[in-house]
């Protein structure tokens, strides 16, 4: 399930980064739910960058999400 979350977190990076047209109803669905699942990094760190900022925003989010998914799995694994 966090693979899931954190691949609708880099479809948006690539849509913003891209300039996707944020009045399409698909690219807002991404930016929707990608904005609540990094809302608490949204503005951790302020760069000068449009494109590192875009990075940081959400990237961060992916990054501690996978680590806690893979972190989860492995402990269940163990268990098995």
């Amino acid at each position: 399930m966090a693979h899931v979350l954190v691949g609708i977190l880099v479809v948006w990076i690539a849509l913003d980064l891209l300039e996707a047209n944020r009045a399409n109803g698909v690219v807002d669905l991404f930016h929707n739910v990608a904005d609540w699942l990094a809302g608490w990094a949204i503005g951790l760190f302020d760069v000068a960058s449009r494109t590192g900022q875009v990075l940081l925003d959400y990237g961060i989010p992916a990054v501690v999400y996978v680590v806690i998914a893979n972190v989860i799995a492995g402990r269940t694994t163990a268990r098995a």
